[in-house]
């Protein structure tokens, strides 16, 4: 592929700190732990600030630290405008909030509005008659003549989306797991409510919200059967046999996104980023982050396997186009880990290839906690296994426990560093060598080289808002530039086994050619004429 069509620059764009920005997804459960229970917590967070403001990333997205009784980690809230005592109070939280904005970093506070906790409040008002004031809170259905449910929807989780309650005597749907029931957004109350809550955390001094399964949303008010997706064979978890056209991604969605970034935009300088969770994943993230909706979005198109070049290169190049902004992670806590996903494990060089990929993409992206050290996934056995998902498709499926094993602070301890006792989940022997201890002090360790990546992004207008063209593009290598203004880089990897030809022109800002050849897992940013 060469010279294929691309992104033109932002130069005209608004100024926005989120646009380009590197984000910093902390898990808070596993980041660090200040009160010796075992648990990452918010003084220990705002103990490591100094850390992160070092690395160079510009915000923080803290994953859910709300009352909850974590059937989900977090994820079935059962107060939105508190916090956890297991993560401290809401003190805590300004503390934090205080101490990030005197060091630069903004604060993104993960919240989740398709579904609550089934020991929210709301939940438990809504389930206890059909005419009390909260009863279309949720989403309830009769069932069939035959006593089944309403239509054949999986949970993503594993088995059927519909539970029967035996008071209401209706099914109520979870998209996830039974504790988490789906609110109703199609109720003008519900989204009332929603939107006050944005007000409480923007009103608290948060810079942003990381909005999760944001098209999960809405769901199809007439229930309407999902059709089959077309698989030949059975999958591991029988969800993805459907195409999923009337549970999740409707357009229903669009006006309340808007009425979202109202709410975003009269509260000033403030974010919102979508988790796009589904089959059309570029095209959902474009239309979600353009006409007056969201900010922008990442979706799992880059989370899955590769790295292949060429998908790469048209991922990119589509979901960028026109008015959207995305955004890019390689890892979260919801994925393997990209060094064990890419092939990465005990190649130095090829962690620093990826940290570098990651980091030229045009749009807003997102390092994983640990990213920055390089870490694996870590083999979490089956009887320390907190993930509700690996718990039910073990050992087909291992689940997410791996990527969220505590931070390695030092090589040792029982939870290297992350807490006087055993973790949560435990720490990962493995990542002993690679914790922050021993790389922070050595200029040339997979640390030191992603904080000059870092600042070499920070410091790049093409880097941050640069337009985007690809040069070459195949399954073992990406070749692209990026233009901003006066300013042209070449960027260039090879995934490839073999050395790639690359001329050696231009100022050599990161990475190297060697006697005009990439190496294999090697990479170049250079500077070089338009």
């Amino acid at each position: 592929m060469k010279d294929a069509p691309g992104i033109a620059s932002d130069s005209h764009s608004d100024q926005a700190w989120w646009r380009g920005a590197a984000l910093y997804e902390v898990y808070v459960r596993s980041f660090m732990d200040a009160d010796g229970d075992g648990e990452g917590d918010l003084r220990g967070l705002t103990a490591r600030l100094d850390y992160l403001a070092d690395l160079g990333v510009e915000a923080l997205w803290l994953t859910p630290v709300f009352p909850s009784p974590m059937f989900d980690s977090g994820y079935d809230v059962a107060d939105y405008r508190a916090i956890d005592p297991r993560f401290g109070s809401l003190q805590d939280f300004r503390v934090l909030v205080a101490a990030a904005h005197a060091r630069g970093l903004r604060i993104v506070l993960d919240q989740i509005y398709s579904h609550s906790s089934h020991r929210h409040p709301w939940f438990v008002e809504s389930a206890s008659s059909r005419d009390n004031p909260k009863a279309d809170w949720y989403v309830w259905a009769d069932a069939r003549p035959d006593g089944s449910p309403p239509n054949n929807w999986l949970g993503r989780f594993g088995g059927i989306a519909w539970e029967w309650s035996p008071v209401r005597r209706q099914y109520y749907l979870h998209n996830f797991l039974i504790e988490q029931p789906d609110l109703n957004l199609h109720n003008p109350d519900v989204q009332a409510e929603i939107l006050d809550i944005m007000r409480f955390w923007f009103d608290l001094g948060v810079d942003g919200l990381r909005l999760d399964v944001a098209n999960f949303f809405m769901h199809d008010p007439a229930l309407r059967d999902n059709p089959p997706a077309g698989r030949n064979e059975l999958p591991v978890n029988p969800y993805y046999c459907q195409a999923h056209v009337y549970d999740r991604s409707r357009p229903e969605n669009l006006p309340f996104l808007s009425r979202m970034r109202a709410v975003a935009d009269a509260a000033g300088d403030r974010m919102l980023l979508a988790e796009i969770s589904c089959d059309n994943q570029v095209e959902r993230m474009a239309e979600y982050t353009t006409a007056g909706r969201l900010h922008t979005a990442y979706s799992f198109e880059l989370l899955g396997p590769g790295p292949d070049g060429t998908k790469i290169a048209r991922t990119v190049t589509e979901a960028g186009s026109g008015e959207s902004w995305p955004t890019w992670a390689f890892s979260n806590h919801d994925v393997t880990r990209v060094a064990s996903r890419w092939g990465a494990e005990g190649n130095p060089d090829r962690i620093r290839l990826f940290q570098a990929l990651l980091l030229s993409l045009r749009g807003s992206v997102i390092l994983y906690q640990g990213e920055e050290l390089g870490l694996s996934h870590s083999p979490v056995p089956r009887h320390r296994l907190q993930d509700p998902e690996a718990i039910r498709f073990w050992p087909n499926h291992r689940g997410r426990d791996g990527a969220r094993t505590p931070m390695p602070w030092t090589d040792a301890g029982p939870a290297l560093g992350f807490s006087p006792r055993d973790g949560w989940l435990p720490a990962e022997a493995a990542h002993a060598h690679l914790s922050v201890a021993r790389q922070a002090g050595d200029p040339q360790s997979i640390l030191a080289h992603c904080r000059n990546l870092l600042a070499l992004r920070r410091q790049s207008p093409a880097l941050r808002r640069g337009g985007f063209q690809v040069v070459s593009a195949a399954p073992d290598h990406l070749v692209f530039r990026r233009t901003h203004a006066e300013e042209t880089l070449l960027c260039a990897f090879n995934f490839g086994p073999a050395p790639l030809p690359l001329a050696a022109t231009g100022e050599t800002l990161a990475g190297k050619v060697q006697a005009g050849q990439l190496p294999p897992d090697g990479y170049v940013i250079r500077r070089v004429a338009e």
